[in-house]
């Protein structure tokens, strides 16, 4: 039976994981804690969060929530990056992150129930982001409705270009 002291902390940790939509183990063995500051600021800009759990106690917080396959790769010094919003703004600043700074290994995630491997979240780091997808999508729907406006000028600009025409030939014919 955990302490209260212990108790509490599984209390906050499921608190914090409550409504998530995706969360990263990794490995910070090896990094400073001025470089583990600095991942912290990164991903904080990102609407994600990182914290240095004790597996024990982060096995038992996750045990009930869809977090729960995380569980068997809880081992060595662990660290839970927390995504509240955005999985792939929070992918992107992981992979910046362990770009530079290589000591920082990246276990396994889950996004949206899915289990991912650390090919498939640098995939996922690799995706548009939210608001390049969006303009991708406007500009799809506008594409076609532009096209069409513009098919249905084309006979009055023709016949305006043709109209414009005969005038200049009529008045070089009278200037003649």
């Amino acid at each position: 039976m955990p302490t209260a002291a212990k108790a509490d902390e599984i209390a906050e940790l499921k608190t914090r994981i409550a409504g998530v939509q995706a969360a990263v183990l990794t490995e910070y063995r090896g990094l400073t804690v001025q470089q583990l500051s600095e991942l912290r600021k990164q991903l904080r800009a990102a609407t994600a969060e990182y914290r240095v759990v004790k597996n024990r106690l982060a096995r038992i917080a996750i045990a009930d929530s869809p977090l729960a396959p995380l569980g068997k790769h809880l081992t060595g010094p662990t660290g839970l990056v927390i995504v509240r919003r955005d999985a792939v703004a929070a992918a992107k600043a992981l992979a910046a992150f362990v770009r530079a700074n290589p000591a920082l290994a990246v276990k396994v995630g889950v996004i949206d129930g899915q289990v991912l491997e650390p090919k498939d979240l640098r995939a996922v780091a690799e995706l548009p982001t939210r608001e390049a997808l969006r303009a991708q999508i406007v500009g799809a729907v506008q594409g076609p409705p532009a096209q069409l406006v513009g098919l249905l000028q084309a006979p009055q600009r023709e016949l305006a270009y043709v109209l414009a025409e005969r005038g200049k030939a009529a008045a070089q014919a009278t200037s003649e």
